[in-house]
C-alpha cells in the first residue's frame, strides 16, 4: 500500500466525499427545472432564454468530461477533483447571488466545468480505492445510487427550497456542502501525482475534443427549438463529426496522444461503453417521458408525480446499496448486469401498454419499481464491468470517457424519443387529447424497449467472461490489477 493512499475506514470517509461532490453535481441538472418560473419572473429572462439556464451548464459539462478525465490521469486526479470542487463551489455563490441573466448563465458554465473537473476523475478514484471485490461491489453500488438516485432527489429539493426559501437557495446550498466537503477531501483522498503533463500534452487535440463535444451537446439540447431535419441540427451537427474525426486521425498519429487510442483495443471497455450508451438514451427518456403521461394523461399535479417517483428512486437505493454488491460477489457482475438489462425491458415494455384512461397504482407503479430494481441491479456492475480492465494510468480517462458516454447518449436518448412521442401525437386526429398523447408514449417506450434490447445483445455478446479482452501479465492478472495498491 502506498504511503498516500487511505487505509481502513478512511476509504469510506473518501467514498463519501467522493459521493457528496458527484451528488451536488447530479442535482443541479436536474433541481433548476422546478426553480425556472421563479427564476424567469426574478431575473427577468425572456421564454427564448431561458432554457440557457439549464444549457449553460450541460454544454461545458458533457464538453469537458473526456478532457478533464485525461487532466486527471496526467496531473493527478486528487488535484483535478479538488479544483473542480473550488470552481463548482464559487460558482454556486456567484449563480445563488446573480442579479441579471448573463450573471447567472456565466455562473452556470462555470458550475458546469467545475462539475465536469471533479466528476469524471471520480469513478476512477473509486475503483482504485477499494481493489478487493466485494468491497468494490460495495462501493460501485453506493456511488451508482448517487448518480441514479440524485434526478428525483433534486426535483424534490428544488420545489423545497424554492417554496420555502427562494430560488436562490438551489445554489447557495451548495456552499456548506462544498466547504465541508472539499475540507474532508484534502485530507482523506489518495495524493497521486499523476503521469506529468508532458506524457499527454496534446493541446490541439484536447481543443479538437472539446469543441467537438460541446458543438454536439449545444446541437442536441437545441434541437427542440430547431427540428432534427433543420440547417441548424444538420449544420452544427456536422460540424462536431468533422471536428471529433479530426481529434481520432490527430490521436493516431501524434506521438503524445490526449486519448491514446489503445484504450479501445478493451472489449471489456469498449462494450461497457456501448452497452452504457443504449441504457442511458433509453432511461433518459422515460424518467422525461412517464412524468408527462402522469401530469398530461392521469391529471396528477407537480407535487403528485414528484412524489409518484419516489419508489423508483427507494427500489435503486435499497437494490444498488444492499442487493447489487451480494448478488456481484457471488455470481459476479456480468450476470447482475443481464438480469438488471432484463428487468428494464420489461418494465419498458410494460409501460408501452399504459392505456389512456389508466391511474398510477396500477398501471405506472409496477413497471417503474421493476425499472427502479433493474437499474439498480445494472448500473453498479456495468461500471465494474466498464472499469475493470483500465490500466492504472488510464482509469481517470476511462472514468472520462465512461461520463461523456453517458452525458451525450442521454442527451440525445430523451431529444429522440421525445420528438419521436411528439410527432406521432400531432399525427392523430380526430381522437381524444389524452389518447394522441399516450398513443405518443407508446412509440417512443417501445422504442426505448428496442434500446435496452439491444444493450442486453450488447453486453451479452461483449462483455461474457472470456470473451472480453483482457491485457494479463504472466500471472493472468489485468494490468488494473497489478497496478492498484493492494491494501
Amino acid at each position: 500500500m502506498s504511503l498516500d493512499q487511505p487505509a481502513g475506514r478512511s476509504r469510506w470517509l473518501a467514498l463519501a466525499v467522493l459521493s457528496a461532490q458527484t451528488l451536488m453535481i447530479v442535482l443541479d441538472q436536474t433541481i433548476v427545472n422546478v426553480a425556472l418560473p421563479a427564476i424567469r419572473d426574478d431575473l427577468g429572462f425572456t421564454p427564448s432564454n431561458l432554457s440557457w439556464v439549464i444549457n449553460a451548464y450541460l454544454i461545458p459539462f458533457g464538453g469537458l468530461l473526456l478532457l478533464a478525465g485525461r487532466l486527471g490521469d496526467l496531473a493527478g486526479r486528487r488535484r483535478v477533483f479538488l479544483a473542480g470542487m473550488v470552481v463548482f463551489t464559487l460558482a454556486s455563490l456567484l449563480a445563488g447571488l446573480a442579479w441579471n441573466p448573463e450573471t447567472l448563465m456565466a455562473a452556470r458554465f462555470l458550475q458546469g466545468a467545475g462539475g465536469a473537473a471533479s466528476t469524471a476523475v471520480a469513478l476512477g478514484m473509486v475503483v482504485r480505492l477499494f481493489p478487493e471485490p466485494a468491497e468494490r461491489a460495495k462501493a460501485l453500488g453506493t456511488f451508482s445510487f448517487v448518480q441514479a438516485a440524485g434526478g428525483s432527489i433534486g426535483s424534490i429539493a428544488g420545489g423545497v427550497l424554492t417554496q420555502a426559501l427562494s430560488w436562490h437557495w438551489i445554489f447557495l446550498i451548495n456552499l456548506p456542502i462544498g466547504l465541508v466537503a472539499g475540507a474532508v477531501a484534502v485530507r482523506v483522498l489518495e495524493n497521486d501525482r499523476g503521469l506529468g503533463l508532458r506524457a499527454g500534452a496534446d493541446w490541439l487535440g484536447a481543443a479538437l475534443v472539446t469543441a467537438a463535444l460541446m458543438l454536439g451537446v449545444y446541437t442536441i439540447v437545441e434541437v427542440e427549438s430547431h427540428g432534427w431535419a433543420s440547417a441548424h441540427t444538420l449544420g452544427f451537427g456536422a460540424l462536431s463529426l468533422v471536428l471529433l474525426a479530426a481529434f481520432g486521425v490527430r490521436q493516431a498519429r501524434t506521438r503524445d496522444p490526449l486519448l491514446p487510442l489503445r484504450i479501445f483495443a478493451s472489449r471489456g471497455l469498449s462494450g461497457a461503453n456501448l452497452t452504457m450508451a443504449l441504457l442511458v438514451s433509453a432511461m433518459f427518456g422515460f424518467q422525461f417521458l412517464v412524468v408527462l403521461y402522469m401530469r398530461q394523461v392521469l391529471g396528477l399535479s407537480a407535487q403528485a408525480t414528484g412524489l409518484a417517483m419516489v419508489p423508483i428512486a427507494g427500489s435503486i437505493a435499497v437494490v444498488s446499496l444492499v442487493v447489487s454488491p451480494r448478488l456481484s460477489t457471488r455470481f459476479g457482475d456480468y450476470k447482475v448486469l443481464l438480469a438488471g438489462l432484463a428487468l428494464i425491458g420489461a418494465g419498458l415494455a410494460w409501460l408501452a401498454r399504459v392505456p389512456a384512461d389508466g391511474g398510477y397504482a396500477t398501471d405506472v407503479l409496477g413497471p417503474t419499481v421493476a425499472m427502479g430494481v433493474g437499474f439498480g441491479l445494472a448500473m453498479p456492475a456495468l461500471m465494474g464491468l466498464g472499469m475493470r480492465d483500465a490500466a492504472a494510468e488510464d482509469t481517470g480517462l476511462a472514468s472520462g470517457l465512461f461520463n461523456t458516454t453517458q452525458q451525450v447518449a442521454g442527451a440525445l436518448g430523451l431529444s429522440v424519443l421525445a420528438v419521436l412521442a411528439a410527432t406521432r401525437t400531432e399525427s392523430l386526429t380526430g381522437v381524444r387529447p389524452e389518447e394522441a398523447l399516450t398513443s405518443g408514449y407508446h412509440l417512443a417506450f417501445w422504442v426505448g424497449t428496442g434500446l435496452v434490447a439491444a444493450a442486453f445483445a450488447a453486453a451479452a455478446l461483449m462483455l461474457r467472461p472470456g470473451v472480453a479482452a483482457r491485457r494479463t501479465g504472466e500471472s493472468g492478472a489485468t494490468v488494473a490489477d497489478r497496478a492498484l495498491p493492494q491494501l
